[in-house]
């Protein structure tokens, strides 16, 4: 901040306020301004902001339209706010940014990378507003993350989820985005009406691109178990009958976990699961989803048609899962020319004793 020859104090119902200048008369005048705003009750923005103070204006005012400014808030409250959101915005240095970003090393790179914007974001539009004159976040670089390639799951994995929603028809939102494909909270949100009985397809209603918004084919099976849903009832209810909340949700996959891992065999000792655990830790959700994807590969399933039951709004996102399905074809091919070329030298050496 500059620096300012003469800096004067005054207390408002109860707060502190500081005014600054180069010359008396300017402190005074902006004492008298700020005093009247004060009384007026006139929100003041400047450096002595508080960056929480900040965060509720900015995303508010310059994010409004934004579909997933929910889950921005939740983010900004959980990563930055306990580090920096009650110093005034004209006091965070760059270090501080970095440090928030820091802390999240290990985590995905999409979280990363949109932490990174978030906090870009609160800075550059403070400074747009004249509140302070540079941006500390401008050159904050992201930690080292997991790029992590979604995965399918194997058949392994498929037949135990499959048995345990056998047992427990509350898993019936997992086996929903497995055999249509949907995002989690796509699955969520579906409700009766999204049923077409006639074609026996399922309307998902994504807003996460603007190819969410789709219609996909409903497997015999699945259809049996949804059929009866009402029009405006949750096809996949929470344990109490009603739509999923984010804390149910989450339960819900703790509870599958536990479940698949006691299906495959894990040990319990007084209600705890005793390691080793057979269900790989890196099975999450998502890879239900893209699980559909490889069988959409896998069944002869062009990738333009493909890309419309996924909602991919780019042709190229399923280009990429069906290339690596590709690939996995080959490299099973290479293993079993490897066991011919193995089982090949053997019977050679058979023959020649």
């Amino acid at each position: 901040m500059a620096e300012y020859k003469y800096r004067k104090s005054f207390t408002y119902q109860g707060k502190r306020y500081f005014v600054k200048g180069n010359t008396l008369e300017e402190v005074y005048t902006r004492k008298a301004n700020k005093l009247r705003d004060l009384k007026e009750n006139v929100i003041i923005y400047d450096h002595t902001t508080s960056v929480n103070s900040w965060a509720d204006t900015a995303f508010d005012t310059y994010k409004s339209n934004v579909k997933d400014l929910g889950i921005i808030k939740k983010r900004y409250k959980k990563y930055v706010s306990p580090h920096i959101g009650l110093k005034p915005i004209g006091s965070v240095k760059a270090v501080e940014c970095q440090s928030i970003l820091n802390e999240c090393a290990g985590m995905s790179f999409s979280h990363c990378e949109k932490l990174r914007q978030e906090i870009n974001f609160l800075f550059e539009t403070a400074v747009d507003n004249q509140m302070i004159p540079f941006n500390p976040a401008k050159r904050i670089k992201l930690p080292d993350c997991s790029k992590g390639y979604r995965r399918s799951i194997t058949d392994y994995e498929r037949r135990h989820l499959l048995s345990v929603y056998e047992n427990d028809p509350a898993y019936l939102l997992f086996v929903i985005i497995l055999k249509c494909g949907c995002r989690p909270e796509e699955a969520i949100n579906l409700i009766g009406r999204d049923i077409d009985h006639g074609s026996r397809l399922l309307h998902i209603r994504g807003t996460k691109t603007k190819n969410s918004d789709r219609y996909v084919p409903i497997p015999d099976d699945l259809y049996e178990a949804i059929k009866s849903t009402k029009p405006f009832e949750p096809v996949a209810v929470n344990r109490c009958g009603h739509k999923h909340s984010e804390s149910s949700y989450n339960r819900l996959y703790a509870h599958l976990r536990r479940d698949m891992n006691i299906s495959m065999g894990c040990k319990v000792y007084r209600n705890a699961l005793i390691p080793p655990f057979p269900l790989a830790p890196d099975f999450v959700p998502y890879c239900l989803r893209h699980t559909y994807c490889t069988d959409l590969c896998k069944a002869g399933v062009d990738v333009r048609t493909a890309q419309r039951l996924m909602g991919h709004a780019n042709i190229s996102i399923t280009a990429d899962i069906y290339t690596h399905v590709d690939l996995e074809d080959i490299k099973k091919a290479g293993e079993m020319i490897n066991n011919y070329s193995a089982a090949k030298k053997y019977d050679d050496a058979q023959g020649h004793t």
